[in-house]
């Protein structure tokens, strides 16, 4: 049997890389529709798919959009906060734009898009709702102030959650994942000595790849982990920094 076979599915950034692995893995998995939100359009060819255009930082636009599903499809069983963005500077030189541009979307918009979903799962008095975290909000990273502000901050927030969200005997699960050195067009324009650099503190000895990350993702989303809730798993190879 399919370990999604029936259910509601919204992925935030689903249009590529990590989202897009993640929706097409939902999508192998039976779910009745997965629908990948993004701020560009994009095609999926798969029935079981459906794209929508939503900025994460449209308080409107995402309570239209739940309203939509929830009307047509009943509820939401599963919500992927996977929408991010960096905008990377060193602390001293960082600008208050791009600080704020990194929080409105990587921690603002998981609330936002969050807050709307929530009161549906409280409703039918279940849910998983996943949250991409990273490596850098448990370590942090040179570079990346507002990221790992970001990383740890959505952290925080599923911990709360668990904690509301399981009033009354609901089983809304709340989890987040947090990759690694994940595989990409950018990393593969990385030099030999700097791949060589990454790897040295991953024991596993490769960079992960979105489907690692999606695998993820269908473990939290299925009834697998019925028992799991307030996780923070890393997929990083066990990298440590």
């Amino acid at each position: 049997m399919n370990r999604l076979e029936g259910k509601v599915a919204l992925v935030t950034g689903g249009s590529m890389g990590i989202g897009r692995a993640i929706v097409d893995r939902f999508a192998a998995e039976g779910a009745k529709m997965v629908i990948s939100c993004d701020i560009n359009p994009c095609e999926f060819e798969q029935e079981n798919v459906r794209g929508e255009i939503l900025n994460v930082t449209d308080r409107e636009g995402i309570k239209a959009l739940v309203k939509k599903i929830v009307e047509e499809f009943g509820t939401i069983d599963i919500l992927v906060n996977n929408a991010g963005i960096t905008q990377d500077a060193p602390f001293v030189r960082m600008s208050e734009a791009q600080w704020d541009a990194v929080i409105n979307i990587n921690l603002k918009g998981v609330f936002n898009v969050t807050q709307a979903v929530a009161p549906v799962m409280t409703k039918h008095k279940k849910g998983s709702i996943i949250t991409l975290s990273s490596v850098v909000g448990l370590y942090g990273n040179i570079g990346q102030t507002n990221y790992a502000a970001t990383k740890a901050g959505v952290i925080a927030m599923s911990n709360t959650w668990k904690k509301e969200l399981a009033r009354k005997g609901a089983q809304i699960r709340v989890n987040c994942i947090a990759p690694g050195f994940i595989q990409s067009p950018m990393t593969d324009k990385l030099s030999e000595k700097a791949v060589e650099g990454i790897l040295s503190g991953v024991p596993l000895q490769r960079m992960g790849t979105k489907e690692d990350v999606a695998n993820t993702a269908l473990f939290l989303a299925s009834d697998e982990s019925s028992y799991i809730t307030g996780a923070v798993i890393p997929v990083s190879g066990g990298l440590s920094f």
